[in-house]
């Protein structure tokens, strides 16, 4: 089972004391996460003002030093519109990515524009795709489209658990159903992240926890970092 610690996500530079921004709390954050369990980690790439950025040089300084000091631990960047919202300028940074600092994998949400040119770009480049799916509508893109994908992040956006269960649900009948058989990871967000992590761990899918996802631990205590709540879903995946 993969335990991803999602580091930062999109929310803003102070939106939690311990929130990674830059390359060295990146760099250290993604250590310590490491040592508290998690086998992997996501990230979304900041640029020296904190903001959200997917251009080449910025990536390549993450890259060069997650390589350096964080060694064989698997990378996976963001490419969420939310990092640049324009699909086709994404399309262009990402094609500027320099080889020898890439990740080993990133997400593209398949709802988002230019999702599966994009996809067919990362496959060229050897970067593996971990497809976001948010909705059944997004898992009849992968079905449809039939792109190459090492994994599935079931993503449901819903607030209220129950509904969010009820999203997960269908989107993984219709992928059973499909018969896809890459490995699957489900996780939700703030008020559903410990509730989607509990359903993925009772179905046997890889998890993932973070400030990104949530920075509370699941009795409503601030989280003190990321190592922190890894650690908790950690004994939750042991108990």
């Amino acid at each position: 089972m993969r335990i991803v610690a999602c580091l930062n996500g999109d929310r803003r530079p102070g939106a939690h004391p311990a929130l990674p921004v830059s390359v060295d709390q990146l760099v250290t954050d993604a250590r310590s996460a490491v040592a508290a369990g998690a086998t992997a980690v996501h990230i979304h790439p900041r640029d020296h003002g904190g903001a959200e950025s997917l251009e080449p040089q910025v990536v390549s300084e993450l890259m060069e030093r997650m390589r350096a000091e964080v060694p064989d631990v698997p990378v996976s960047l963001t490419t969420s519109l939310s990092a640049e919202s324009d699909p086709w300028r994404r399309y262009d940074l990402v094609q500027r990515w320099a080889s020898p600092a890439l990740p080993d994998s990133v997400s593209v949400n398949l709802h988002e524009a230019g999702s599966v040119d994009l996809i067919q770009l990362l496959g060229d480049r050897r970067v593996a795709v971990e497809a976001g799916v948010w909705t059944v509508e997004a898992a009849r893109i992968l079905l449809a489209t039939r792109v190459e994908v090492a994994a599935v992040l079931v993503e449901p956006t819903q607030v209220a658990a129950e509904d969010a269960r009820r999203n997960a649900d269908a989107i993984n009948s219709l992928l059973d159903r499909a018969k896809v058989g890459v490995p699957r990871l489900l996780h939700g967000a703030d008020a559903t992240a410990w509730p989607m992590l509990e359903d993925a761990l009772d179905a046997g899918l890889d998890i993932r926890i973070g400030l990104e996802d949530t920075m509370r631990l699941p009795d409503g205590t601030e989280a003190h970092d990321n190592a922190a709540l890894v650690a908790h879903a950690l004994s939750l995946a042991s108990a």
